[in-house]
């Protein structure tokens, strides 16, 4: 009787590990963004040889870097996003995160009007990729 019960019961301790590494794996989602989105009448509104300085902080804030470039500055403005998939296992744990960011630069010359805009919009494209392997 000691022998079929201490079977039974390694069993059901087999069975309990089961189910509970099964309740604890699961997938996850997540998504992140760093800096303000940019409005695109906003980036319109930049004319080159016209709109100053403090237009250009009006409409976006304080620059998130200033890079001085031979007597003129360039306002670099940022938005990052970022996607992650995960597969959570109890021994392992699979995950994949895509960052992609949108980036203006503002070049003024030295007396602080706009010389160039030079924007990229790439968070738009991005897509959740599950799989950590390759595409």
């Amino acid at each position: 009787m000691k022998a079929s019960l201490g079977a039974h019961f390694s069993l059901s301790a087999w069975t309990f590990l089961v189910l509970v590494g099964m309740l604890v794996s699961g997938c996850a989602f997540s998504r992140g963004s760093l800096g303000d989105q940019f409005q695109d009448d906003k980036i319109a509104a930049l004319k080159k040889g016209q709109t100053t300085r403090s237009e250009v902080i009006a409409a976006f804030g304080a620059p998130d870097r200033i890079i001085p470039l031979h007597g003129r500055d360039l306002y670099q403005y940022y938005h990052y996003d970022v996607k992650n998939g995960a597969l959570l296992l109890i021994l392992i744990n699979f995950s994949r995160a895509t960052l992609k960011s949108d980036d203006l630069y503002v070049i003024l010359n030295k007396d602080g009007i706009v010389d160039d805009v030079i924007y990229g919009k790439r968070t738009d494209r991005m897509e959740f990729r599950f799989w950590p392997f390759g595409e």
